[in-house]
């Protein structure tokens, strides 16, 4: 018994618990620490926890380097001008009107945010370009605050590069290829619903003629196409291998020659994954063009800045979910909620889930905590290992939103404030952005229930 909560207290204390000095609400701290202690206690040797540590990154390893390439793709974007072709056309396409810029402004954050994996991320990196032109629709601060979290937190985990789809599917142990499909299709419906829900905004406004988009879409597009060649090469190679099952890098010979041999290599195994090979062949795209070769240093330190810090939690996260799979904790922890009932174990994780991803303002460190032992049990319980992956981290990325203490909403905010110079109040920008939360909490939930 002791072996479980002790590991456990120690990690939610010390996540959780912000006045401990220098460690409190250090997630990286207090998943070191769950994998340490359970190691001491499980009595494994020094030999025996660094292979779990190796075996637990190695888990993880393809979520790990899809943040890392995902977030040098993005960088790499920025300096290329795709962001600024997407945005400029999608304005151009909708931005004749307020709802059809906040719509443009919408699928760009989103795009952005599944380049990046990261809501934060993204958030900074698209928000400060649009903050300005919302504000000349007359927009509060907060509405401001709620269209920039809601757009870069769907992006998070929007496919077909979806950090928390990809993050849950590998925590549970199974094919992301048909989460992904159905993510599809219910993170789709979850973009709509937040457009929709920021269309109030501006209802019975007029569009500034200052931002009405001067070039037509097809006037940018035949200006600036070329910028857009990495991302389509991208989408073509996963579209290929998502809707029919065409895979490069199994087909093409020069491919699997060198992706092959690393499939055998522990962590390094992780750029073997479709989506992450895809990344990269797309970086190398962009490394075609002069405008990104002259900026290469700019983009290897601003992108590995950008995802250090969950890089650094994913790490974490592997360590501790190797320790506790070799420690036997895993296994340990199902059974002893065999005799517990399928809806309280149910709610009972998906409560904890938000709670963590609320407190944290991280889908990443909400799975990482929670679905690491969720999954076995729900399996226990006969619930389908995909609904498992697709509730996980719909669930996940509700509880980052969440009121009374989301952080990604406090980023947000300081973004806006800093910029406008006026104070805006997360707390109505997540009561705003709620709505939309609660229908990832009850899409999650769906999906463990069916």
């Amino acid at each position: 018994m002791f072996e479980i909560i002790i590991p456990l207290t120690l990690l939610f204390i010390i996540a959780l618990v912000k006045q401990i000095p220098k460690i409190g609400g250090d997630i990286r701290v207090a998943l070191i620490v769950a994998a340490v202690s359970s190691a001491i206690i499980s009595g494994l040797n020094p030999g025996e926890t660094v292979l779990a540590f190796i075996d637990g990154i190695d888990r993880l390893s393809w979520v790990i380097m899809l943040s890392v390439f995902g977030s040098l793709y993005a960088e790499s974007q920025v300096k290329l001008g795709a962001m600024d072709t997407t945005l400029n056309s999608l304005r151009a396409a909708f931005g004749n009107s307020p709802k059809g810029l906040i719509a443009a402004i919408f699928i760009t954050l989103i795009i952005a945010g599944s380049f990046l994996g990261d809501a934060i991320a993204a958030a900074t990196v698209i928000g400060f370009l649009v903050i300005n032109s919302l504000t000349e629709l007359k927009l509060k601060p907060e509405q401001i605050g709620m269209i920039i979290l809601l757009g870069a937190s769907i992006g998070s985990i929007m496919p077909p590069i979806t950090q928390g789809v990809f993050l849950s599917a590998s925590l549970v142990g199974t094919d992301p290829n048909p989460v992904i499909k159905l993510a599809f299709i219910t993170v789709t419906i979850g973009a709509i619903i937040a457009i929709l829900e920021s269309f109030r905004f501006v209802r019975g406004k007029k569009m500034p003629p200052e931002l009405i988009p001067e070039s037509s879409v097809l006037k940018i597009l035949k200006e600036r196409w070329k910028t857009l060649i990495p991302l389509l090469v991208l989408i073509a190679i996963v579209m290929a291998n998502t809707l029919f099952e065409y895979n490069i890098f199994t087909e093409w010979g020069i491919f699997a020659v060198v992706l092959e041999p690393l499939k055998e290599i522990p962590i390094l195994q992780g750029v073997t994954f479709q989506v992450v090979s895809a990344i990269i062949i797309a970086i190398f795209v962009s490394f075609l063009f002069p405008s990104v070769r002259k900026e290469t240093k700019g983009v290897f330190k601003n992108g590995l800045a950008k995802v250090s810090q969950t890089v650094q939690i994913q790490l974490s996260a592997g360590v501790m979910v190797g320790v506790f799979y070799a420690s036997g904790l895993i296994d340990k922890v199902a059974l002893m909620t065999e005799g517990l009932g399928s809806s309280m174990v149910k709610l009972g994780g998906a409560f904890s889930m938000v709670v963590v991803g609320m407190l944290t303002g991280s889908q990443t460190t909400s799975q990482s905590v929670n679905v690491t032992f969720l999954g076995p049990i729900l399996e226990n319980m006969n619930v389908d290992p995909t609904l498992i992956a697709l509730g996980a981290s719909h669930i996940a990325a509700a509880g980052q939103n969440m009121p009374p203490v989301g952080l990604t909403a406090f980023v947000v905010c300081g973004l806006i404030g800093g910029i406008l110079n006026t104070k805006v109040d997360p707390l109505k920008v997540m009561m705003l952005a709620l709505p939309n939360s609660l229908y990832f909490l009850a899409i999650g939930l769906l999906m463990w229930f069916i």
